[in-house]
């Protein structure tokens, strides 16, 4: 499997694995979810390989109370694990709605915690920015709750440069997620200059869909493999219609380049995100202890500066949005109002 090698999560952070495990698909979206015993021992066979960073959120389905069955039953291991949870996306029914107000904040650690059994967590990132709520107002809030013992450390995701610098100045931010991978590279990007403030900021970036939502780890070969119940997949653009036959192709020369180096396309795809700094971490979503343990060994494998622009290369090439343009209620790269005088 290969060693689990830790970094220390932003400017004086924690020191956590540089892979840790995505919970989302534990609790449904690519498919139904498993029952709780084959759940839990799932988690049993993480741990025992060595991942302790886990990252799940209160809108990933049962994922937290499954989360807090695990904890009650493993009170011993609890100290060993370095968990984050999100709050601010609100589904209900079909809609989606985003609310990072401090109101909404406190309410849904509360119930996060209880579902989960615990009096703190490790990370809260605020999942969504809701537009209407100042993100000063937002971290001060996160503030009180770390004074109170409830959190630990202070995360966002999907925000602009402008407001991960405004947070900053409020309270040392320790990792934004976004996503991040060889078909996603946004936040490179010289107009959002996201990668190059986190930098400057001292913050970590924790990769999120780090293999393509499953299209860059080459186990999709065809629109059958994404139309199982409960697969939100098939309506993410690049998944859709020609989009998915021309991508399934772009995957393939990915596919040779793994087997050239002997590992697979989800080693390589890892290995290149984690050769982009030291201050990348990724968080691959697995329910398979035989997945976890492919992606771990990723840690060991190093790229030459050819190889990781080839990869980048086909990247490139990539057809469609990440998600739907104007998806309800997502504001991605999202900006708040100014704090008023």
């Amino acid at each position: 499997m290969g060693t689990i090698v830790t970094r220390a999560l932003g400017k004086n952070g924690p020191q956590v694995p540089r892979l840790g495990l995505g919970l989302m698909g534990l609790s449904g979206h690519y498919g139904l979810p498993a029952p709780d015993e084959e759940r839990l021992a799932f988690l049993d066979k993480a741990y025992e390989m060595g991942e302790r960073f886990w990252d799940t959120a209160d809108m990933y389905g049962d994922c937290e109370d499954l989360l807090g069955k695990w904890f009650a039953a493993n009170p011993g291991k609890r100290d060993n694990i370095f968990l984050s949870t999100k709050f601010g996306i609100k589904v209900e029914g079909m809609s989606i709605n985003v609310d990072s107000s401090p109101e909404y904040c406190r309410q849904a650690i509360e119930k996060s915690l209880k579902r989960l059994g615990l009096p703190f967590v490790n990370l809260l990132y605020v999942h969504h920015l809701d537009k209407v709520t100042p993100i000063e107002k937002t971290i001060k809030t996160m503030v009180e709750l770390k004074n109170e013992g409830k959190i630990q450390h202070f995360g966002l995701s999907e925000c602009s440069a402008e407001t991960l610098r405004r947070a900053s100045a409020i309270h040392p931010i320790t990792c934004v997620q976004m996503e991040y991978n060889p078909f996603t590279v946004e936040i490179e990007s010289p107009q959002r200059r996201f990668l190059e403030t986190a930098r400057e900021l001292g913050i970590a970036v924790v990769a999120y869909s780090p293999l393509g939502r499953g299209l860059l780890t080459g186990a999709i070969q065809s629109k059958e493999d994404i139309t199982k119940a409960g697969d939100m997949r098939a309506r993410l653009p690049r998944f859709n219609g020609d989009n998915l036959d021309k991508n399934l192709a772009i995957v393939a020369k990915i596919n040779e380049i793994a087997k050239s180096k002997g590992v697979t396309p989800a080693q390589l795809t890892l290995a290149w995100l984690l050769a982009q700094g030291d201050d990348i971490f990724a968080i691959p979503g697995t329910t398979e202890p035989h997945r976890l343990r492919e992606n771990l060994a990723a840690m060991s494998i190093s790229l030459s500066t050819e190889e990781e622009q080839a990869i980048r290369n086909v990247g490139n090439e990539v057809i469609g949005p990440r998600i739907p343009e104007n998806f309800p209620g997502l504001n991605l790269f999202g900006d708040t109002p100014p704090l008023e005088a």
